[in-house]
């Protein structure tokens, strides 16, 4: 069905990750007597190779399982790291020292604050200090604990390639030491420091290929664009530019790098292969196209967040254009244009909301998978979770692009992806009703909620917050659409959490309540039952916070409003209604609070209904009241136990089974203490509920039966005292497990029985 599964690999490294408590043990460190601890594979014989091994750190630093106790791991003995990929992980020196260990060759270790620059250097092993080829230590830190910023530990890595140290304080000073000590540097990234002065790199002009300088302010008196013109070696140039960025209050006046000025200097730089100069002011065509046109090695142009993107020759009708189509630009003009910006300015928040922005306009109407542009959103929303313009524009273009038939060609683990950085958006910004409102527009799709492996009860908890959070009648139709598919999802300890807490019951029962009182059995109406029911199914607790709250008086005019209408939208109805009923049935202690001569007579009109989804609820409501005996029912005036009894063995005694499944279980342990009763009629009930989801669903429900002991509940109600129907039954039953677990059939093994 996917032209592009996950890789058997990915698979692995992803269960280790997830799995770690299972596959490692937590010890002791010999070498402290403090209490900090390792953590090694149980499996003495664990090893990864250098790829594995450069997988799995990265992937645990992508998932947020990286800190110093997991680091350790990655003993010398055990793994083989040659690509180290560390971001914005809880990790310390300590932890890092597990480098010494290792041959490095590339190193990231980004926004890490715990841990300076030079201290990161210090956990490095000889052999990487001499042969560490690329460093990126952006969003690091150079200060020491003075507050100086020390930067002398990059002159031991005299073979260093490619150096990024963007986003940090690295100044001046540093430029110096660097361009002096590093006689193999060739890619340099000072974007977004406080070099102010581009002198220094004189020295490297017959070697440094690629110079990043995004958001410097430079002084005025320093010519950079001479400077950069003696860098002829230059083959990628980036000098660009935030275009709502203000210049910084300096005491010595700074300005952006003059783009205008540069371009204007046809020849300079003549082997440039990439030039971005983004957020560019506006620069007449004809400079542009001369440049272009000088420049015949050049392949990529950055335009982002500049007008220049607009002229018509980087247009894909003009004649330029076709004429070089592997010319790559970036921009939002165009869709090629705002993938290149998606691509290459991860960093950068303004970038992204923009091309974002320009994304969801052109995604509107979207008919076919688009996977590739997918993966560039999602990246863009985990880099900035907290940019409320980002992941507006983000959760936006992810609706566009998987709804409806669409999201049905698209891979499960990429929608997962796209599930998870939507709940991120959600817990950040709960009080933002659009962007919640695009969270759940993306949840709320049968694909993605019944066929993708996501934190179901992390999504149902901050559903019901939106819920709750906002009176819109289409986002309270949606949050119940998806809580009432993920309550039959999680578990019963889960739906307890949720069920448990007053103000989502009292949301719940609201829409209900406003349903009654203009008579109106919608969509929205059916869901929430669904939700109700789902969340209150083996919930005692739920089951009470649910009649505290006074659902079930509001259940009673619900079930009056819809009694002998008759209509499949009416039994819809009643069907969930009593569904949650018979939950709160089965919890023994609360079953007095059921017990009063209208609730009764109304359940007990409701089991001679025609529908048997109807009166299939109505006698297990009633089979559990009479249950508890003779006792419980003395407080009812009118009602006499033993006619009830009647009526329920009457009825399901006529009961034919259905073509499909009426109702799904957790599990069977609610009928359990109706098969020791001593009353056929309730005998009868719960074992004609077990043999009809058996008979409908048996791979699922003979598995749980038989793992739940029912064989021997079955067996022990037929070794006791049952009446023929009854006994008739319960061979089928045994009989169907027996068939299930490939043994011989019994002798009265006979196709489905119908009643």
């Amino acid at each position: 069905m996917y032209d592009t599964p996950v890789s058997l690999q990915n698979y692995c490294v992803d269960f280790i990750c997830d799995n770690l408590s299972a596959l490692c043990e937590v010890q002791p460190l010999a070498s402290t007597d403090s209490k900090q601890t390792k953590m090694v594979f149980k499996d003495p014989e664990t090893c990864f190779h250098s790829t594995l091994s450069d997988q799995l750190l990265s992937t645990l630093s992508e998932k947020g399982k990286l800190n110093d106790e997991s680091l350790s791991l990655f003993d010398p003995n055990a793994t083989v790291l040659r690509h180290v990929s560390i971001h914005n992980a809880p990790v310390t020196s300590r932890g890092l020292r597990i480098l010494k260990g290792h041959r490095v060759s590339q190193l990231e270790v980004t926004g890490i604050k715990d841990v300076t620059v030079n201290d990161v250097i210090g956990c490095l092993g000889e052999w990487t200090l001499s042969n560490l080829r690329i460093l990126n230590v952006s969003r690091n830190t150079f200060l020491n604990n003075s507050k100086f910023c020390v930067v002398v530990s990059l002159s031991k890595l005299r073979n260093l390639h490619t150096l990024n140290v963007s986003f940090t304080e690295f100044n001046r000073h540093g430029l110096e030491i660097i361009a002096e000590d590093l006689p193999c540097l060739e890619v340099l990234d000072i974007s977004c420091t406080e070099i102010n002065d581009i002198t220094p790199l004189r020295k490297c002009k017959n070697r440094l290929k690629s110079l990043s300088m995004y958001n410097l302010q430079l002084h005025r008196n320093s010519d950079p664009i001479g400077v950069v013109s003696e860098l002829t070696h230059l083959v990628h140039l980036d000098v660009s530019n935030d275009a709502t960025r203000d210049t910084i209050i300096t005491s010595v006046a700074t300005e952006r790098f003059q783009v205008p000025d540069f371009l204007a200097k046809h020849d300079t730089c003549p082997n440039l292969v990439s030039l971005d100069v983004s957020g560019a002011p506006d620069v007449a065509p004809c400079i542009v196209e001369t440049f272009v046109e000088r420049h015949e090695k050049l392949n990529f142009l950055g335009l982002a967040l500049t007008f220049i993107s607009e002229y018509e020759m980087f247009q894909p009708e003009s004649t330029w254009y076709r004429a070089h189509p592997n010319f790559k630009i970036s921009g939002e003009v165009t869709e090629s244009q705002i993938m290149e910006s998606l691509r290459r300015y991860l960093p950068r928040s303004a970038y992204m909301q923009k091309a974002l922005f320009k994304l969801f306009n052109l995604s509107q109407g979207t008919e076919e998978p688009r996977e590739d542009i997918i993966r560039l959103v999602l990246p863009a929303m985990k880099s900035h979770p907290k940019m409320l313009s980002v992941q507006m524009a983000a959760t936006a273009c992810l609706y566009n692009l998987t709804r409806g038939d669409v999201g049905q060609k698209i891979h499960p683990v990429l929608l997962s992806r796209c599930v998870d950085l939507t709940l991120t958006a959600m817990e950040n910004f709960p009080n933002h009703q659009q962007l919640q409102k695009n969270a759940l527009l993306t949840i709320c799709s049968d694909r993605i909620l019944q066929d993708v492996n996501f934190d179901r009860f992390r999504c149902s908890r901050l559903v019901m917050d939106c819920m709750c959070q906002f009176d819109d009648a289409s986002m309270n139709r949606m949050s119940v659409a998806i809580c009432s598919i993920l309550a039959a999802k999680i578990s019963t300890e889960q739906t307890t959490i949720l069920g448990a807490k007053a103000r989502y019951m009292k949301k719940l029962l609201m829409l209900v309540e406003e349903r009654l009182v203009n008579q109106e059995l919608d969509i929205t109406l059916r869901f929430t039952l669904s939700a109700l029911w789902n969340l209150t199914d083996e919930a005692p607790s739920t089951c009470n916070v649910f009649l505290m709250e006074g659902g079930l008086e509001l259940f009673m005019k619900l079930l009056e409003l819809t009694d002998g209408q008759g209509t499949d939208n009416h039994v819809q109805v009643e069907t969930k209604i009593l569904g949650l009923l018979n939950n709160i049935a089965e919890v023994k202690n609360l079953r007095h609070k059921l017990m009063r001569e209208e609730f009764v007579m109304l359940i007990k009109r409701m089991l001679h209904g025609v529908h048997i989804d109807v009166s299939y609820f109505a006698a297990g409501i009633l089979a559990h009241l009479c249950s508890d005996g003779d006792t419980a029912w003395r407080n009812i005036a009118g009602l006499d136990r033993y006619d009830i009894l009647e009526d329920l063995r009457s009825v399901v005694s006529g009961w034919d089974q259905p073509k499909s499944e009426m109702v799904a279980y957790r599990s069977f342990s609610p009928f359990f203490p109706l098969l020791q009763s001593l009353d056929p009629p309730i005998q009868l009930w719960a074992v004609w509920a077990i043999h009809h989801v058996c008979s409908k669903n048996g791979k699922r429900y003979l598995t749980l039966l038989d793992s739940e002991g029912g064989p021997e509940h079955v067996q022990r109600l037929m070794n006791g005292r049952c009446d023929s129907k009854v006994r008739g039954i319960c061979e089928e039953i045994l009989t169907k497990l027996e068939e299930h677990k490939g043994r011989p059939p019994r002798q009265q093994d006979t196709d489905d029985m119908e009643f």
